[in-house]
């Protein structure tokens, strides 16, 4: 496997389970939510994150990979600095 796509592949996982953290954190705030919502969220964000990272590693182009690393990186950075 080429370097890019392993470095590329990485980001993103670590920036993607940032994201599954912060959706499971926002599905546990909600009014009313039980834990059961919680799990749904963070199973779910998991699966698409595992889709995502195994486009990357294998079959997306570059311009694509590192494209949806850096929407990812900033996904991260405006969630995370949002008040």
């Amino acid at each position: 496997m080429e370097t890019w796509r392993l470095v590329a592949t990485g980001a993103f996982i670590l920036g993607g389970l940032i994201m599954v953290l912060v959706g499971m954190a926002q599905a546990r705030d909600r009014k009313y939510a039980k834990s059961a919502d919680v799990w749904r969220a963070g199973l779910v964000g998991l699966a698409v994150v595992g889709v995502v990272a195994v486009l990357i590693a294998y079959w997306l182009p570059s311009v694509a990979a590192w494209g949806i690393v850096a929407a990812t990186a900033i996904g991260v950075a405006f969630v995370t600095m949002m008040d």
